[in-house]
Parts: C-alpha cells; sequence; structure tokens
C-alpha cells in the first residue's frame, strides 16, 4: 500500500500540474490531450473486451475514435450524424468477420467506443463552451477536476482511517467490496468543499451553481469507477492497463471525469 501511494503521489506530482496546464491553454492543447486518452481509453476497453467477445482490430477502433473526437471539435458533421455513420460502419463490418458471436461482437464494441468518445467527448466540448460569455469553459473544466480529486483523496483516506466503523454495511459490495459508506461520505464533503473553494477563488466559476455542482459531482462520483470496475470484474481483470504506474490504465484513472462530464455539461449549459 506505501509503494503504491508513493506511486500515486508521484504521478499527481507530474500529472496535475500539466492537466491544469493544457486546460489553461484550451484550444488544441486540450482537444490533444482528450484525444489522447480517448485513443488509450479506446484500447484498454478493447482489451476488455477481448475477454468476452472479438472486437475489430484496434486499427480500425482508433481511426473511429480520431474521426469522432474531430468532430467534436471541429464540428463538419452533426454529432448525432457522426455517431450514426460509425454505428453503420460497424454493423456492415461485422457481415466480413466470422469470428464469435456477431451480437456480443458488435455490442462489447459500441459500449466501449461510444461510452469512452462520447463522455471525453462532453470533456472537450465543456472545455469550449462559454456559458457566461466570459471564457468559463476553462472553470468549469478546473471545478469538476479539483471536485473530483478533492472526493477521490477524501474518499481514499476517509474509508481507510474510518471504513467500517460506523456503517457496517458495505456501499457496493457487489462490484467494488473495499469501498465504505464513510469513504463516500468523506468524498461528498471533500468534492463540495472544493466547489466552495473554486466559487470563492477562481474568476468564471459559476457562483450560483458551484455548490450544487460540488454536491452532484461528489454524490453520483463513485458512479463511474463503479461501472469500470463492473467491466473489469466481467473480464476478469484488475487493472485496464499499466500505464499510469499507481493508478493502472486511463479507464482506472479517468473513469470518474468520463462519468461527471456528461452530467456537468446538462448542469451547467442546460439547466
Amino acid at each position: 500500500m506505501q509503494s503504491n501511494l508513493k506511486q500515486r503521489v508521484a504521478v499527481a506530482i507530474v500529472g496535475i500540474p500539466l492537466l491544469l496546464w493544457l486546460n489553461m491553454k484550451g484550444g488544441l492543447y486540450f482537444m490533444g490531450m482528450v484525444l489522447v486518452l480517448s485513443l488509450i481509453a479506446t484500447y484498454e476497453f478493447r482489451r476488455l473486451a477481448e475477454h468476452r467477445a472479438h472486437p475489430p482490430s484496434i486499427f480500425i477502433l482508433l481511426p473511429l475514435t480520431v474521426f469522432i473526437q474531430l468532430n467534436f471539435y471541429f464540428g463538419f458533421l452533426e454529432y448525432w450524424e457522426a455517431m450514426l455513420a460509425v454505428v453503420m460502419f460497424l454493423y456492415v463490418l461485422e457481415l466480413w468477420r466470422n469470428q464469435g458471436s456477431q451480437f456480443l461482437n458488435i455490442g462489447s464494441t459500441l459500449v466501449g467506443l461510444l461510452y469512452v468518445n462520447l463522455t471525453f467527448g462532453a470533456l472537450l466540448r465543456l472545455r469550449l463552451s462559454d456559458p457566461s460569455g466570459t471564457g468559463s469553459g476553462q472553470a468549469l473544466v478546473l471545478l469538476m477536476f479539483l471536485c473530483v480529486w478533492s472526493a477521490d483523496i477524501f474518499a481514499y483516506f476517509g474509508g481507510s482511517r474510518l471504513g467500517g466503523k460506523f456503517i457496517r454495511r458495505k456501499l457496493f459490495a457487489r462490484i467494488s467490496p473495499k469501498k465504505t459508506w464513510e469513504g463516500y461520505l468523506a468524498g461528498i464533503a471533500g468534492s463540495v468543499m472544493a466547489a466552495w473553494f473554486c466559487s470563492s477563488f477562481i474568476a468564471g466559476c459559476p457562483d450560483g451553481r458551484a455548490i450544487s455542482a460540488g454536491l452532484l459531482i461528489g454524490l453520483v462520483a463513485p458512479a463511474g469507477d463503479l461501472l469500470e470496475s463492473m467491466f473489469k470484474r466481467d473480464a476478469g481483470v484488475k487493472d485496464s492497463s499499466g500505464i499510469i504506474p499507481g493508478h493502472g490504465g486511463v479507464l482506472d484513472r479517468f473513469d470518474t471525469v468520463m462519468f461527471i462530464s456528461p452530467l456537468l455539461y446538462f448542469l451547467v449549459l442546460h439547466i
């Protein structure tokens, strides 16, 4: 545990400033980051799917990921048209493949490809958004990162120190036996505190909705981790990959960000 914690801290010392810098730069810098993360996550999800099905070659799925993410940024097609083109292509592609079950092949491929690219696409569109006319997309992404990181840290230490001492029942024992209610509640508190900090000291942060956003992030943050744990458990693997020391893969490290990005996008731009 101590070795893993040291690796996590070392990665955070390098990774967090880099993420914050890319968020500050925005534009093609941020799009490039999202594209790289999407490509790695697509590769990782395909590795998970291989344990249950026969998904198409990675040399087919990676170009599709590039197409989807570039369309989110440049908008040369309507979003639904781009996704329809990808779905129909995968359906027709399966006609020429004779490995395994066509239902499982198409289903596992679409689940991974659409989940990865739609969630990271929502993150990209959130950064490009400007709901208040003040360039607040940067502040919204920063708000999300701070809340997710704070929830994760508070949940980790709250669960390790207080887990099971007050509430014996596990949070979601079927999928993640180590998650506790104490850790979950500590994560909510951490997310709300981060949202308060953001609304008080960071320009462009939505003052009236920051605390609500922080509360929402804290409440639903475990769902992203649980979803990924569900897929890993079904595939029978511990981590999606080992690309990030101490964290596993992109799916392991960014699972919460992937789940939260669409929710925050809808909250800020459509509610």
